[in-house]
């Protein structure tokens, strides 16, 4: 995590803010390791598929539940895109809520824009790596940043 002007950039599994960061929670009586086991384990029951659900909850790599995800039966993007951000947001708010020390981090970045500076993810982060010469100039963003902005959501939630 590094904080460059009003932004905190973060993308390693090390990084608290990454869904990939070890974490244990709870949620509706599930235990999950992090918010990506999170994801791809509500992905997969959004579409009814119980098998890759399971094997989502066995493994708690992120790299293997990322590949499980990939692998739901009857997945529909539409639907996904629709769905996937409350998803996400759901998790990180669980997470932060659970862990006084890790709220107390993300209510620590206010105001600053969180952003996940992943050189390789257009649609949760900003495709740009966090040294990139552009990675504060949102006109030259490749990605969404939707990790960061469901970060600010929650941020903005544990806050009142």
């Amino acid at each position: 995590m590094r904080r460059v002007g009003n932004f905190t950039l973060f993308f390693s599994a090390e990084d608290a803010f990454s869904n990939w960061h070890p974490c244990r929670f709870s949620y509706h009586d599930v235990d999950f390791s992090s918010v990506e086991q999170f994801m791809m384990f509500s992905k997969a029951k959004l579409f009814g598929d119980e098998d890759i659900a399971q094997l989502v909850i066995a493994t708690h790599l992120p790299k293997e539940q990322k590949a499980l995800g990939r692998k739901v039966k009857g997945f529909d993007l539409n639907m996904w895109v629709a769905k996937r951000e409350s998803i996400v947001y759901v998790g990180c708010r669980e997470k932060f809520a659970q862990h006084p020390g890790l709220r107390s981090l993300l209510l620590a970045t206010a105001p600053t824009e969180l952003v996940e500076a992943s050189p390789y993810d257009t649609v949760w982060g900003v495709g740009l790596g966090e040294r990139h010469p552009d990675v504060t100039d949102k006109t030259k963003w490749r990605g969404k940043n939707l990790l960061g902005i469901a970060l600010m959501k929650v941020r903005d939630t544990l806050t009142s």
